[in-house]
């Protein structure tokens, strides 16, 4: 399935898995607790990431979260 990440086409294969958001990020390499993801233009809430099934052609923003002073 390709998908765009961050404006970047990405195929993703996740064998044995549903496409859900959660699975994709962590097929990413992301890491739950550091990033905000934005769907479609839409900014999906962490808790939902479980069930949010992604579809051919679905465009992902993910902004890691950096803390600091």
């Amino acid at each position: 399935m390709k998908i765009k990440v961050n404006g970047k086409e990405k195929n993703i294969k996740l064998e044995n898995k549903k496409a859900l958001l959660s699975n994709t990020l962590e097929f990413l390499g992301y890491k739950r607790n550091t990033i905000v993801v934005e769907l479609n233009n839409l900014i999906i809430n962490s808790k939902k990431w479980d069930s949010v099934i992604l579809k051919e052609g679905d465009k992902l923003e993910i902004v890691s979260i950096v803390g600091g002073g």
